[in-house]
């Protein structure tokens, strides 16, 4: 996308200048104030470039960088600006996007979800996750079912703790290796739902 005048109004056109078109606040949604400040840029920058002063042009100029900075933000492209003085052509590269807060928290915890351009295999990985949470929640509550039925439901509950305590660090460790990352998610999940027929057993 080109950001260039035309007269006093300032166009954004395809590459090569095809298909120009005004900046309208409504059709391309960056605001009023912006189109705004556009207009008036385009219609100072047609009176320098006339007038050809040359402190005036390195204004207009940088004000033209300026504004298809502002405008490569808002739209979230690449904006190709021709300096209406120079004739010179620019390209302005939008911001990166920040991630969200829980983005990357998530992240920081799972890590990637795999080699750059490697699609993630949800189906296949949470089927695992869902079989390995359900290996984990029958066989902790039935080992808390038994030693409440056969000694008392304190020692169910302390055996459920030193279950949860002995796998926590091996499903930390590999929550980021392949393939097996799923299997610790659905290990993770049974503890923690298992937990909860834990409690009622015991108390």
């Amino acid at each position: 996308m080109e950001l260039r005048i035309r007269g006093e109004r300032a166009v954004l056109a395809g590459p090569g200048g095809e298909q120009a078109r005004e900046v309208d606040p409504h059709k391309l949604a960056i605001g009023s104030d912006l189109a705004q400040a556009l207009h008036e840029w385009a219609r100072v920058a047609s009176a320098v470039s006339a007038d050809s002063g040359a402190e005036a042009g390195a204004v207009v100029s940088q004000r033209g960088r300026q504004l298809a900075g502002r405008l490569a933000s808002v739209m979230g492209t690449t904006v190709r600006f021709v300096d209406p003085v120079t004739g010179a052509d620019t390209v302005v590269e939008p911001p990166p996007r920040a991630e969200a807060a829980g983005q990357r928290f998530v992240r920081s915890v799972l890590g990637p979800s795999g080699p750059p351009g490697e699609p993630t295999p949800w189906l296949t990985g949470l089927t695992v996750s869902a079989f390995i949470a359900a290996v984990v929640v029958v066989a902790m509550l039935a080992l808390a079912s038994t030693l409440a039925r056969e000694t008392s439901g304190w020692l169910a509950l302390v055996a459920s703790v030193i279950v949860t305590a002995g796998i926590t660090p091996s499903l930390w460790l590999i929550r980021r290796t392949p393939i097996l990352r799923w299997a610790a998610y659905g290990a993770a999940g049974g503890v923690l739902i298992a937990w909860i027929g834990v409690l009622v057993i015991a108390f």
